[in-house]
């Protein structure tokens, strides 16, 4: 068994399949592992090098030979969290390349089912976070909304709030993996790793969410009824993981 060892990066997943594609091993004699995992004894072990190029052809590819609506599918499996991620988009891309676009449908394959699981629960993160995400404003003015995404979903994100915050300047920060989406008022939005001591500083810094939270827990304490509160119901209906990024709570 020949391994392909890959960062956890949509391109380095890229590169990765095309790495295993590209080997003439056979689909059945490689696989594809993220950084990290313990090796075999017996299998052989190679570093994916990812380059432009090589994510260039993939999504190529996946766009024209398949689909546009495949490759968003097969897109954001790679913000997913699960960690196999990468071996699953393969064994997919292979039946996808057998069958045409129309394999998105046949959720026997277990191939098929793995990608349309990771989509869904990727998608019901993202449906949450766009109704729980709370932004709050810095000193120099910027809005800053913090996050904790299981999934990578802030490049998700970002064109959500651009387009209902055009002229606000605002970073999106995921805390997990250290990403930021930022946004200039009447531009667009970049997305950048956030992981150097400048901006771990500046993530720090008080913003004027004290304040607001002392007003929304005033507000819950005036209009709550004590005979009606139900923690397990809220725990249903808003996961406690959520809560620490959420200015009423």
């Amino acid at each position: 068994m020949t391994v392909f060892v890959c960062g956890e990066e949509p391109e380095d997943i890229w590169c990765a399949v095309y790495d295993a594609w590209m080997s003439r091993l056979g689909h059945q004699n490689v696989r594809i592992e993220p950084i990290g995992e313990n090796r075999e004894i017996f299998s052989s072990y190679r570093e994916v090098v990812t380059e432009e190029t090589k994510t260039v052809r993939v999504i190529r590819s996946i766009r024209e030979k398949l689909s546009e609506a495949l490759y968003e599918q097969v897109y954001k499996a790679a913000l997913s969290q699960d960690r196999w991620r990468a071996d699953k988009i393969y064994r997919f891309l292979i039946y996808a390349f057998a069958y045409g676009p129309s394999v998105l449908d046949q959720l026997q394959i277990p191939a098929v089912y793995d990608l349309f699981q990771m989509n869904r629960h990727l998608a019901r993160e993202y449906n949450h976070m766009l109704g729980f995400t709370r932004f709050s404003r810095m000193q120099d003015g910027i809005l800053l909304a913090k996050i904790g995404p299981k999934n990578d979903i802030t490049v998700l994100l970002a064109p959500h709030f651009a387009e209902r915050m055009p002229e606000e300047n605002w970073i999106i920060y995921d805390e997990n993996r250290r990403k930021a989406a930022v946004h200039r008022a009447g531009q667009g939005w970049v997305l950048l790793h956030a992981d150097s001591a400048e901006w771990q500083q500046r993530m720090a810094l008080d913003t004027d969410e004290v304040v607001f939270e002392k007003l929304w827990r005033t507000f819950h304490q005036s209009v709550g009824i004590e005979e009606r509160c139900n923690p397990r119901c809220q725990m249903t209906m808003l996961p406690l993981r959520y809560r620490p990024y959420m200015t009423e709570f």
